[in-house]
């Protein structure tokens, strides 16, 4: 390009037409319009976790720990691994102790029942105190 042949940058001509001139005629909603309420009282906001997942057992050990006590939830039916490890993980935070999972159990260092049990009933499972 020469220095003569440069393009004008100041609007030039129009399109022609315009691409959305025909979306006006149709009655579309306005971007700030309320949206639908959800029909018969259906629950808004985050999904429920699902109820009744089935019975979990919480066992109080020390047999072979070398006196430690140490709370074990097993017999869970339906969940994979990494979601034991999700539950594994909340329990370590609400009980402030470590813990595993080993051979699907989950195990939490220290007497500390009452709270596994809450956050298994939290997450849809029905806990059950078993052994001594």
């Amino acid at each position: 390009m020469s220095a003569n042949d440069k393009v004008s940058t100041d609007g030039g001509q129009g399109l022609g037409q315009n691409p959305f001139a025909a979306l006006s005629g149709l009655s579309l909603p306005q971007a700030n319009a309320p949206t639908a309420k959800p029909a018969s009282g259906a629950a808004v906001g985050p999904a429920q976790p699902t109820r009744n997942r089935g019975r979990v057992d919480i066992l109080r050990e020390k047999a072979g720990r070398g006196g430690k006590t140490v709370t074990v939830a097993t017999g869970f039916v339906g969940i994979g691994l990494p979601e034991k490890e999700l539950l594994a993980k909340k329990m370590q935070r609400a009980c402030g102790s470590g813990g595993t999972v080993k051979d699907g159990r989950i195990e939490i260092q220290g007497d500390k029942r009452d709270e596994v049990a809450r956050i298994l009933t939290d997450a849809g499972f029905r806990p059950v105190f078993a052994g001594g």
